[in-house]
């Protein structure tokens, strides 16, 4: 006999559960550092490239890492932490490299307008400063700000992706990891875009005044993900 309320209430779970992860990654989306082009051209901090990029870029390397691990174990936390794991991994090369550029190839300093101390190292920033530019390169704020994104984005990823494979639908292993990487994909670029519109192109990391925007995207991928996570729970439990 087939337990309907067990099965409504591990959907009902699952759903909640992908809905955290997407607003986890809507949330970790602020902490990256993002110059866009004014970064690539050594006139903002952060990364010469756009908010989108460097979120997917984090997050997809967090699902990879998080799908080799569930080939190893079925354990959550440990899956949930690979996902953490590499994709902090990711972002720190990126920012590592992006300041060798800077500093080595542009020859400009890391340094950041928007705060005359760093607020970690409390090393002056305004005097390495280029006149007319918003700072250069990737201050220490700026790099830790960008590893706890990615820990965000990895860990929300894995857990759109964990909890959308272990839905209950009798397909073959193949077939299910393949429909539950698209949904988390999907779900993953779609709170991607939405803080990108509320950071509105560059940010520096949690020391930014526009770090204090985040709820208004949290808000607004919390309605986006719960209607994504319904419909990615009810496909792939259907087919």
């Amino acid at each position: 006999m087939i337990d309907i309320a067990g099965i409504l209430t591990d959907n009902i779970l699952n759903i909640l559960l992908i809905t955290l992860g997407g607003i986890l990654i809507s949330w970790s989306v602020h902490f990256v550092p993002v110059g866009g082009a004014p970064a690539a051209m050594a006139q903002a901090t952060g990364i010469g490239t756009g908010t989108v990029q460097l979120a997917a870029g984090a997050g997809l390397t967090g699902l990879v890492t998080a799908a080799a691990m569930m080939n190893v174990t079925d354990s959550m936390l440990l899956v949930i932490a690979s996902g953490a794991v590499g994709a902090m991994i990711m972002m720190s090369v990126t920012m590592i490299v992006g300041t060798w550029v800077y500093a080595y190839g542009v020859g400009c300093p890391p340094a950041s307008a928007k705060a005359k101390y760093d607020p970690i190292t409390k090393d002056r920033q305004d005097l390495y400063v280029s006149q007319g530019t918003e700072g250069h390169g990737l201050p220490t704020v700026c790099f830790v700000s960008g590893v706890i994104g990615a820990a965000l984005g990895g860990i929300g990823g894995a857990m759109v992706y964990y909890y959308l494979l272990i839905i209950e639908n009798g397909l073959a292993a193949p077939d299910i990891v393949g429909i539950a990487s698209i949904f988390a994909v999907g779900i993953f670029f779609v709170n991607a875009v939405i803080p990108s519109y509320n950071i509105g192109g560059t940010i520096e990391g949690y020391h930014d005044p526009k770090f204090k925007k985040f709820p208004k995207a949290v808000f607004a991928s919390f309605i986006a993900t719960f209607l994504c996570a319904i419909l990615g729970v009810l496909a792939i439990g259907g087919l």
